[in-house]
């Protein structure tokens, strides 16, 4: 209200209130007219200018109400809070219940005036624009914080106020602005900070183009699998340097029509190097669904495609010898049969490769296979390719020929060539060879069925007396014929169960006492007939029906040595050997544990029997099986120990029990040579604090031998022969009519 208002406003009250004196005056002086006339003038102008001061202030009153209105209704459109602080009292007002409510009262000294709402993290930042805004430093004040709202959560919000009053002193005293909530606006800037983030550190390049091609952006690994830099690319067409324009059309027609494209492709750096890439191309669609931009994303795959190349070369590559491997001779021989081509395959390995590796160590063998692949590489040709498959194996594709006289040349060639002495090591070895031979169509219509007749004359070769070469023919067909047979009997005698299980004792040398026991599979026929297990065996590790029958000796041996428990018969610990295959079982020890808990027999008088071949085909695998069955309980032995291929640094992480000398080993003994073995293998043992088990001892000079060697355990013919069940009862009951005490075996789990 103004000044003026406020005097006409006094000057009209006072005239109405000295109205009635005026009137009771001029009622005791009714001779004064006149006086009473300009009274009442007076008084009837006084009301009418009252009233025309009222009229004005409602209306004034009124645009207040509607400038506060128009006000509130601004703030509520913004979202805007209006807060007015009196500096000097501490009062705060604000507009809005949205905040938490803060209760300030006079002369309060919070600085700011809500820091109790404010975030502690935020706190000191917005302390400092507000001070510095109230010493003049800044125009105004403006800052974004997060505070408290009426719910207890957290929010954004941006501050701005400015200093409207200042004390006789200059300071501030009044302050006024507004603060909005800005907590979606900074959800949003935040996602869009890490998209851009994401964009910026991916290691894939990423290019955004218009519906035109035209390059719109592209992040840092764009310039570095391109070498291009972002300010030579924006505002390009994205091309494909290495192809044609109908490329790049293919590539729209695609996105048109799927609304992608991807593949591989060649392109050229910046410096002129070739790069191979996965390039993904995709559309960006507006709210309308209407393309708006492309985006490309591509790897960079140069250096996976030569790791690609590298172990595809691996793969077909022999890494001993760097010939073609076995995996390559499959696909070539598979090319010739399937383009009906004739041509021969000469299938070939070292005579007695075995002994050289037993003798003089395996480096030496692997340089001798070495030099024998450098000698014969001249047989290698376009028509006439040299492979190894495995071991001293080797192949040669003659490619296009069936002739006779040619191949017959050849193969005398290979073995004149292989004889001749090579010098490993300052070794002069002299060796031969035994060649396998068929022809395609004539021996074979398929590659597998043309590498078993070629495996089948090679060892027929060598079963003649080696250093030779053999056609295959119908002979060799004849005794297929008899393993397929035998084949036959196995599954039959699965069926009909004409498998039993020997025994064969195990004596310590120490005591004299049985200890333990062999499990030995026999197979017999129903006319009374025994096949020999070197004859069986083989076929069913081949055709893997060893896997049943090594769970049937391991039933019936388990539940045969708990009866002799239970009797008081038996002590010791019974060993059953596991073939590869079984050993290869994913459930092998569920398997066990299933046959262990069916018989009712403790684990500790189990001991399994692996052979060096099969552990070493996987060591790490091998271990890891092994571990599992030492959990169990069950001891573990290693047979035919210096046969095959295990060396000291997997033999000390093998879990093993027991080592197990090969008979081959104990015939060699009666030589100064063959007794060093057998004394180092059993040094090898004791320091690795396994017992010592030598198999096939035969007569009283080689059981001294052993005794002096300080052997633990012997087996063989010389203590007993395998026996059946029965016999094997019988023998245990004359052992314990034997003792007068009864002497328990100690078990050590």
């Amino acid at each position: 209200m103004s000044l003026k208002q406020k005097i006409i406003i006094i000057i009209s009250a006072f005239l109405l209130a000295v109205l009635p004196f005026s009137l009771f005056a001029i009622s005791w002086d009714p001779l004064q007219p006149y006086t009473l006339s300009a009274v009442l003038l007076c008084s009837f102008g006084a009301l009418i200018l009252a009233h025309f001061s009222i009229v004005k202030m409602r209306r004034y009153q009124q645009k207040l109400e509607h400038s506060e209105e128009r006000l509130r209704l601004s703030l509520w459109g913004s979202g805007d809070e209006l807060w007015d602080w009196k500096i000097s009292s501490g009062e705060l007002y604000r507009s809005s219940a949205w905040l938490h409510p803060v209760e300030l009262q006079p002369d309060s000294k919070d600085f700011p005036p809500n820091k109790a709402q404010i975030h502690p993290q935020d706190l000191s930042r917005v302390t400092k624009l507000l001070q510095d805004h109230l010493d003049g430093k800044t125009a105004h004040f403006e800052a974004t914080y997060r505070i408290k709202t009426a719910d207890n959560n957290w929010t954004w919000v941006l501050d701005r106020g400015k200093a409207v009053a200042f004390g006789d002193d200059g300071k501030p005293s009044r302050m006024t602005g507004t603060l909005k909530n800005i907590h979606q606006l900074k959800q949003t800037e935040e996602q869009l900070q890490l998209f851009a983030r994401c964009l910026h550190n991916i290691s894939d390049a990423v290019v955004i183009c218009d519906t035109d091609f035209t390059i719109l952006e592209v992040n840092p690994s764009f310039s570095r699998v391109t070498g291009r830099t972002r300010e030579q690319c924006l505002q390009q067409r994205f091309e494909l340097t290495l192809y044609p324009s109908r490329f790049m059309h293919d590539i729209r027609q695609s996105l048109a029509s799927n609304g992608s494209w991807s593949g591989e492709i060649r392109e050229q750096r910046q410096n002129g190097d070739i790069y191979q890439a996965e390039l993904t191309f995709d559309q960006i669609k507006d709210d309308q669904g209407h393309i708006s931009q492309y985006v490309a994303v591509f790897s960079d795959i140069t250096e996976r495609k030569q790791r690609e190349a590298e172990l595809s070369r691996l793969a077909s590559s022999d890494t001993l010898t760097g010939l073609p491997n076995r995996a390559l001779f499959m696909q070539k021989l598979a090319q010739l049969v399937a383009s009906k081509t004739q041509h021969a395959l000469l299938v070939f390995d070292l005579d007695n490769f075995k002994k050289i590796n037993d003798s003089l160590g395996h480096e030496l063998g692997d340089n001798l296979l070495c030099k024998l692949a450098q000698r014969l590489s001249h047989f290698s040709s376009y028509t006439n390719r040299l492979y190894r498959l495995g071991g001293d194996e080797f192949a040669l594709l003659l490619d296009q020929t069936n002739d006779l006289h040619h191949i017959t040349s050849l193969a005398k060639a290979l073995l004149e060539l292989i004889n001749k002495p090579i010098l490993v090591q300052q070794h002069e070895l002299a060796i031969t060879s035994s060649v396998g031979i068929v022809l395609f169509p004539d021996d074979g219509h398929n590659p597998q069925a043309l590498l078993r007749n070629a495996d089948t004359a090679m060892y027929h070769a060598k079963n003649q007396g080696a250093n030779r070469y053999l056609f295959f023919n119908d002979a060799m067909n004849k005794q297929a014929v008899k393993r397929l047979q035998l084949e036959n009997l196995i599954r039959h005698g699965l069926k009909e169960d004409y498998f039993a299980v020997y025994y064969q004792p195990k004596m310590d040398i120490a005591s004299g006492q049985l200890v333990g026991m062999e499990a030995l599979v026999r197979f017999i026929t129903p006319k009374g007939g025994i096949i020999s297990p070197a004859s069986f065996i083989p076929v069913a590790e081949e055709t893997g029906q060893i896997i049943e029958i090594g769970e049937i000796v391991l039933r019936k041996a388990c539940q045969a040595v708990k009866g002799w428990i239970d009797q008081g018969l038996f002590h010791g610990r019974l060993a059953v050997n596991l073939s590869s295959r079984q050993f290869s079982l994913p459930f092998l020890c569920e398997l066990i544990d299933d046959i262990l808990q069916q018989t009712e027999l403790p684990s500790y008088h189990l001991e399994l029997e692996i052979t060096e071949g099969t552990v070493m085909q996987s060591p790490p695998q091998a271990i890891e099986t092994m571990k599992k069955l030492r959990a169990r309980g069950i001891h573990l032995a290693m047979d035919d120990f210096g046969t095959g291929y295990s060396s000291l640094a997997y033999l000390k992480q093998f879990p093993l029990n027991t080592l197990k000398i090969d008979k081959a080993f104990i015939d060699d003994m009666r030589t100064a040579r063959g007794r060093n073995m057998v004394d180092t293998i059993m040094t090898i043992a004791h320091n690795l604090s396994l017992n010592v088990v030598a198999e096939g001892v035969e007569d009283d000079e080689q059981l001294d031998m052993l005794r002096k060697l300080r052997c633990d355990v012997i087996q063989g013919y010389h203590y007993s022969k395998p026996l059946s069940a029965a016999e094997l009862s019988q023998f245990l009951q004359q052992l314990k009519q034997q003792r007068s005490k009864p002497a328990l075996v100690s078990i050590v789990s």
